[in-house]
């Protein structure tokens, strides 16, 4: 029972990065639909997919108060509306492999800030698997061209994508995995809406073909409503840094469905940086000797200090 607790988180955690590296092939099908729009009416298909599995799963859901609010829109903010931008707006700039070895530098990050959070100290082993998770994804990315400001937007997304685990800590407590993907989801799409109005007009829905909205559905269901749950979940029930871990499946995700979609073979490096994940998983997951599980994320939500709100 012990192994099987263990592995079901991790096996959630996987299988959202696992829908978030296959979406690599449809995220490019909405490159030319109003970027603002198409992701505004995604968020708001996964809320209301959010919020009727929590009416069928009878879970009930919380009114943020407090400074849960500030959480859970700087989820929204960084994690969902900011990122997105930062990936359209560097891919102008840098090669998508800049972007992706950004993103795939967030397992250390977590490894090392997740757990002060949580109330405790990094795991060393946890810190040694994130950093070789970082290298083989790294070598599974491959390495681009890019301008100083691709270099900034790719900088952008990697604090973004470290924003949307990290600043979910301090609510998941009181709100679980559902309660946070809801919040956060209906923020961002009033956020995008209204970015929408202002920067591509009301007529902008207008423009949207019928593949823009095949792929955007597709965005709602499983890379939305699905992995946020999912990813959540892990959190939730391992912390922050391991699941951290789970982000170098993502690129190797990615690079499988390329093939199963048509395309070539990975190269022999793909397939070294692939063993390189693994073997940064099987170091940073291992059972520690301590079995006493990690603590939950605090119930209690911090004060924002003085300085702005800013994570330590």
């Amino acid at each position: 029972m012990v192994c099987v607790s263990r592995f079901l988180p991790l096996a959630a955690g996987s299988a959202a990065m696992s829908c978030v590296g296959g979406s690599v092939a449809v995220s490019a099908e909405i490159t030319d639909a109003p970027l603002f729009t198409i992701q505004s009416l995604r968020y708001a298909l996964a809320c209301l997919l959010l919020l009727g599995f929590a009416r069928l799963a009878r879970s009930r859901l919380s009114r943020p108060r407090g400074t849960e609010w500030l959480w859970l829109a700087g989820i929204a903010t960084t994690g969902l509306v900011i990122f997105n931008l930062a990936l359209v707006q560097g891919a102008r700039h840098a090669e998508p492999a800049v972007l992706g070895v950004a993103v795939a530098c967030v397992p250390v990050l977590l490894a090392a800030a997740g757990p002060l959070l949580e109330g405790r100290g990094p795991a060393p082993a946890v810190l040694a698997g994130a950093v070789v998770v970082t290298l083989g994804a790294g070598l599974v990315q491959g390495l681009g061209r890019t301008d100083g400001t691709g270099l900034v937007w790719a900088v952008v997304a990697f604090g973004c994508e470290a924003a949307f685990t990290l600043l979910a800590v301090p609510v998941l407590g009181r709100h679980g995995p559902v309660g946070v993907s809801v919040h956060t989801t209906w923020l961002a799409a009033a956020m995008l809406a209204v970015l929408g109005l202002l920067h591509e007009g009301p007529a902008a829905a207008a423009r949207l073909t019928g593949a823009d909205l095949i792929a955007g559905a597709y965005l709602a269901i499983a890379v939305t409503a699905v992995a946020f749950v999912l990813w959540y979940a892990c959190v939730s029930r391992v912390g922050a840094g391991r699941t951290g871990l789970l982000t170098g499946i993502a690129p190797i995700a990615a690079a499988l469905t390329g093939v199963a979609l048509g395309g070539p073979a990975p190269r022999p490096l793909v397939w070294a940086g692939i063993a390189v994940v693994a073997t940064g998983l099987a170091i940073g997951l291992r059972p520690a000797r301590d079995t006493a599980p990690p603590p939950t994320p605090a119930r209690r939500v911090p004060e924002l200090t003085a300085t702005g709100g800013k994570l330590p």
